[in-house]
């Protein structure tokens, strides 16, 4: 968990000891089902490797895809301080190992360690942040600017294959569409239509951009 970018590089040996003594993995296979909207956590969970999305589901079970958790992201944080439901859902995109941190011994930690807190309330803010500016975007941008901004959000998120050009992420159509607010039909007809022109290459669900410029351009048009 001690990335380069990682909170936990703030703890000190003796908090990192508290962690390793009060923490449990699980590994999830693909397509299972990490939290249920509704579950009460009883940690803070930190993705380890492989993949995660978040989401809800709306009128006639149509999910929308949230967020996608990138390794050593951080899951359930709104509920630390609250013994309230969580109110969104996670699923494993592939076989995935989560570190689940105790939450008593977690607030402990925040309590001692003003850094550690600063960085974690810095994670959340961050998250706040671009959330806000999601809804923003998912409202008023067009269809294939949404979809841009998916590719972007994959990209940012998973980042490329060593070729710089292929998404490291494989993704259904429907969780395209439900990453981008649309339909799954509107989501293939979209990503089609661009790799006709040239804009995407698709194999599976493999996506490659050949010009990263031309999509930031389609998603900033709006």
């Amino acid at each position: 968990m001690e990335g380069s970018s990682s909170v936990f590089k703030s703890l000190s040996a003796g908090e990192k000891d508290i962690i390793d003594r009060h923490h449990r993995f699980i590994i999830y296979k693909r397509g299972e089902i990490v939290i249920n909207e509704g579950d009460k956590l009883r940690g803070l969970l930190c993705l380890i490797s492989g993949k995660l999305k978040i989401f809800r589901t709306g009128v006639g079970g149509r999910e929308q895809i949230l967020k996608m958790v990138r390794q050593l992201g951080l899951v359930g944080y709104s509920t630390l301080f609250y013994d309230s439901p969580y109110f969104m859902s996670v699923k494993a995109l592939e076989e995935s190992a989560v570190c689940i941190i105790n939450k008593n011994s977690l607030i402990r930690i925040m309590k001692n360690n003003a850094d550690f807190t600063c960085k974690l309330m810095k994670v959340i803010n961050d998250e706040l942040t671009f959330a806000y500016n999601r809804t923003v975007s998912l409202s008023q941008k067009h269809i294939r600017s949404r979809i841009a901004e998916s590719l972007l959000i994959l990209r940012d998120t998973y980042g490329l294959e060593a070729d710089g050009h292929t998404l490291r992420v494989l993704l259904s159509r429907d969780d395209m569409a439900h990453l981008s607010n649309m339909t799954t039909s509107n989501a293939i007809r979209t990503l089609s239509a661009m790799a006709s022109e040239g804009l995407i290459e698709i194999e599976g669900r493999k996506i490659r951009i050949p010009d990263i410029a031309v999509i930031e351009h389609i998603s900033g048009t709006g």
